[in-house]
């Protein structure tokens, strides 16, 4: 069953999209914005060395540095000032988000409206300030550990170091802002987006490579990758274009004189409500202890090496506990996302009930009940899209790039797809005001 604005938007053509003068223009935008962002990704760190600070990358590119990079857009193999790119600003979102969910005073700012929204956000970017200078200080005392990077070691460099960092984190933020008003879809779903995008085609075509040389990977294992990653990408479209559509049927209202008829509608449940922060925020976990040890260098005692060895990128423990992280994430962001009593309230607040259950409670609890067994499909779904690349690296022993991973797809296919409903929604808009203005110019006619 399609909808009116889906069947809307089935009939546009391009000669729709060329008189979209407002799309074109937020395109633009769009487009110079993440320019900006790709070029700050090549402007070294100041008073560190390039060329000996890359030397140092190739050796761990598969490993906890080439992790972070994926996000990164390659600055972390740079070192460049968005080296740390928007990933602070997600951890400190996520971490407002749950807050808000068990805090009592966060929730009842929450629930203010716009007011409380503007308050909760302010308090997300005091705590994206301090993420960000606890891991740029992490990352300044790193380098400053690493022998011939820092051309002059001590405070100064420190200090100017997370400075620039922050600075960076926050520039990102304020772009990915703009391009959310100004441009097309969220802004900062697309920086990172682009970053992945604008790696990829190096990343495949080092793996070309070495199946060309005969170097870790041969020509027959870069067809089987190449095949699973079309499946892979097949799947992820399928699974986040899913839904769950439960019937709601609104009474017959009396207005003026006449009786309506009674109406109904569908309220979709995604198969996938949390999207791709539950993956994102785990990684984001089982980053620390590998950031710790590059914090405190050779000095870092043995027990740290040990978890730091543990919990490294393609052992059991790492996979496990990933996988295990990965499913309570999707419970928790889900619950915080999708509130089936305040989904509940609003439905008896406008008349709307479910055929077979009474508005309020009864409503709560079906809804629950289907929300409980969607997520524990999403959950095993984005479990299994995440793991199997290091299952498989793990397995064959190859070393596969990490930018051909669960992680990374799932974000870009995620975000094409958002942003291809954004493109959609505003030539189906830009359709509805020029009928708009068709029928007063004949109304007008007519007098």
């Amino acid at each position: 069953m399609t909808s009116a604005a889906e069947q809307f938007a089935s009939n546009m053509t391009l000669s729709s999209f060329a008189k979209a003068e407002e799309l074109k223009k937020r395109l633009l935008f769009t487009v110079v914005a993440l320019v900006v962002y790709r070029l700050g990704t090549f402007v070294p760190l100041p008073g560190i060395d390039p060329a000996a600070f890359s030397q140092g990358f190739q050796s761990q590119q598969n490993g906890i540095l080439g992790t972070l990079n994926i996000f990164a857009g390659g600055a972390v193999e740079r070192m460049a000032i968005f080296a740390l790119n928007i990933m602070p600003y997600i951890s400190a979102s996520i971490i407002m988000q749950l807050m808000s969910a068990v805090i009592p005073s966060l929730e009842a700012i929450k629930k203010e409206g716009e007011q409380g929204r503007r308050q909760i956000n302010q308090y997300t970017r005091y705590l994206t300030v301090f993420l960000a200078t606890m891991q740029g200080y992490f990352i300044a005392v790193s380098l400053m550990g690493s022998q011939g990077v820092v051309t002059n070691p001590g405070p100064f460099f420190l200090l100017t170091s997370v400075i620039t960092l922050v600075g960076g984190v926050m520039f990102l933020l304020w772009l990915g802002e703009q391009i959310t008003a100004r441009g097309v879809g969220n802004g900062i779903s697309l920086i990172i987006f682009a970053g992945i995008v604008a790696e990829l085609p190096r990343a495949i075509a080092g793996l070309l490579d070495q199946g060309r040389t005969g170097a870790g990977i041969g020509g027959g294992a870069i067809l089987v990758i190449g095949f699973l990653a079309l499946a892979l990408i097949a799947f992820v479209v399928f699974m986040e274009r899913s839904q769950r559509r439960i019937i709601v049927q609104y009474p017959r209202r009396q207005v003026g004189q006449r009786m309506t008829q009674g109406e109904k509608s569908h309220l979709p449940l995604k198969l996938n409500p949390s999207g791709v922060i539950p993956p994102i925020f785990a990684s984001s976990l089982l980053l620390l202890p590998a950031t710790a040890i590059g914090a405190i260098g050779d000095n870092s005692p043995d027990w740290l090496q040990t978890v730091g060895f543990l919990f490294a990128p393609g052992r059991p423990l790492y996979i496990s506990l990933y996988a295990f992280l990965i499913i309570g994430f999707t419970f928790i962001y889900t619950s915080v996302v999708f509130n089936v009593e305040d989904v509940a309230d609003n439905l008896k607040k406008y008349g709307g009930f479910i055929q077979g259950y009474r508005p309020g409670a009864r409503t709560a609890e079906y809804l629950d009940f289907v929300v409980t067994r969607l997520t524990v499909i999403g959950a095993l779904y984005l479990t299994a899209v995440c793991i199997f690349p290091e299952l498989l690296k793990a397995g064959s022993g190859q070393s596969i790039p990490v930018y051909i991973g669960g992680t990374s797809l799932l974000i870009v296919v995620s975000v094409t797809l958002d942003t291809v409903s954004q493109i959609q929604g505003h030539l189906v808009a830009q359709q509805y005001e020029s009928l708009i203005k068709k029928s007063k110019l004949r109304g007008g006619g007519r007098r």
